[in-house]
């Protein structure tokens, strides 16, 4: 993909390596090696994006519902057919076993799939007015030119979900991908291209992530910003918003706490909250993160999450058997170990893991990890881990667990395990969060509001809600004469 004449930078329905020529080296999480380059845009190419956006959000606009929705129904046909392809670029840049990686390019496809529909659903309102001469009425009309911001642990999901959800508001949209993964990025571009999505509408900008954020947040011409990324990244991208007064979506960090109650089938829930918290080495913020098991289920619990962490296969992805893989980077690495050496000092039972694998002196692998007894004060249980390391701590009765569960800045996500639909009716009310499952740890779909509350974001991508918060409300009153 790196390699490819469809790479780089795509400004106003062109690639091109920018005017700069700078390149940023792009690295294999298995390895450590080189694997290839993206542009690093300057001033004049990101300039160059926002007057091709500009442009092509007036003609985009224009593009009537049924239309648009053919040309994104498309784009999710064109993922689809080359899924096989696309899924060893995922694994390649990010590590992601290849099941995991095709599983995520079916998702993502899912996103233009479910917006070709919500773009023909933008209804307004009509409705009477004071006296029979006057008409009242809404319209929705799209925000104007969106710039988009997307992290590196779902690298096609999400990107999808602001791409899609702008073209369908009638949007033009600049992407910003991470900096770690971004063919994936270039990938679901190049499909809408090959979609016949106008030129300008979709823009696709690589390097440095802190210059060229402020350099399209400040300028007149964005109207709307989306961010998945960190809490401390989103609350500086917030300050340039309200400098502009523009929409902000912001899908932050989490720190989701599990809540599994005695009647709960535990052998059930064991399994399930491990595998979700392996799944992308431990690197998603809906994952299970601080798990609260009841006293009289803990013991078995601990058993069962021991036992489902141990049958991974850890390597690359084109290893046989290989079922888990790197973390995305050296940082995450070094995070892992700093937090496991935190929480055994605090007193917290190191269970399995704790470690890099033997004989894999390259590359940003660790273990699957469980901690036991882990104490509240425990780094883990504050901080975001976006680690491969599953905190288990014990708790007592409702009112305890809830309020410990609620002790963070975080709101993203919740889950809670219980045959009692009392307990988990309450429970899932009660947990400080935009989204809960319960008995349930997938909860994320294309056809699903996706988002938190606190210091996890504002807003909601995804659903019949995602397309809102790309489109503006106008009010307008007739007087008939």
């Amino acid at each position: 993909m790196y390699h490819d004449r469809d790479f780089g930078l795509y400004i106003g329905g062109q690639w091109s390596w920018g005017s700069g020529r700078q390149k940023k080296p792009i690295l294999d999480p298995a390895t450590e090696s080189v694997i290839g380059y993206i542009p690093d845009a300057n001033v004049e190419d990101i300039d160059g994006a926002l007057n091709a956006a500009a442009a092509g959000f007036q003609a985009w606009r224009k593009v009537q519902p049924w239309d648009r929705s053919e040309k994104l129904r498309k784009v999710s046909e064109l993922l689809r057919q080359r899924i096989d392809e696309l899924a060893v670029v995922m694994s390649t840049e990010s590590g992601k076993p290849l099941g995991e990686s095709r599983g995520e390019w079916i998702a993502c496809a899912e996103q233009f799939e479910w917006y070709a529909e919500e773009t023909k659903r933008i209804f307004g309102q009509i409705y009477n007015g004071r006296d029979a001469s006057t008409r009242l009425s809404v319209i929705y009309q799209p925000v104007g030119v969106v710039a988009a911001f997307s992290a590196w642990n779902f690298p096609a999901l999400l990107p999808a979900r602001k791409i899609a959800a702008a073209l369908a508001a009638g949007c033009s949209v600049i992407l910003k991908p991470a900096g770690e993964t971004p063919a994936c990025a270039a990938a679901i571009v190049k499909a809408c291209h090959d979609a016949g999505i106008v030129p300008g509408a979709v823009n696709l900008v690589t390097g440095n992530s802190s210059r060229i954020a402020e350099h399209l947040i400040r300028s007149p011409i964005v109207r709307k910003v989306s961010l998945t990324g960190s809490t401390p990244v989103g609350k500086q991208l917030l300050h340039l918003c309200a400098d502009g007064v523009k929409k902000a979506t912001m899908e932050l960090g989490g720190h989701a706490p599990v809540l599994i109650f005695e009647d709960a089938d535990i052998e059930a829930p064991a399994e399930a909250c491990a595998r979700a918290k392996f799944r992308n080495c431990g690197q998603g913020c809906a994952s299970p993160s601080r798990f609260y098991v009841q006293d009289g289920a803990y013991d078995r619990f601990a058993k069962r999450f021991i036992e489902v962490a141990n049958k991974h296969t850890i390597g690359r992805f084109d290893q046989p058997g290989a079922d888990f893989g790197p973390l995305a980077n050296s940082r995450g690495l070094e995070h892992s170990k700093r937090i496991v050496k935190d929480a055994v000092e605090r007193g917290a039972k190191l269970l399995t893991g704790g470690k890099q694998p033997a004989g894999m002196d390259r590359g940003f692998f660790f273990e699957p990890t469980v901690l036991g007894d882990v104490p509240d004060d425990a780094t883990i249980m504050i901080e975001e881990p976006f680690a491969p390391i599953a905190p288990l701590a014990r708790f007592s009765s409702f009112d305890d667990v809830v309020a410990r569960a609620n002790a963070t800045p975080f709101g993203l996500t919740g889950y809670v395990f219980s045959r009692d639909l009392r307990t988990a009716t309450l429970a899932a009310e009660a947990l400080e969060v935009g989204m809960v499952g319960i008995n349930e740890v997938s909860i994320a779909s294309a056809d699903a509001p996706f988002g938190g509350i606190k210091e996890s974001g504002m807003g909601r991508e995804g659903g019949s809600l995602g397309i809102k918060d790309y489109l503006e409300a106008k009010f307008i009153k007739t007087r008939l004469t």
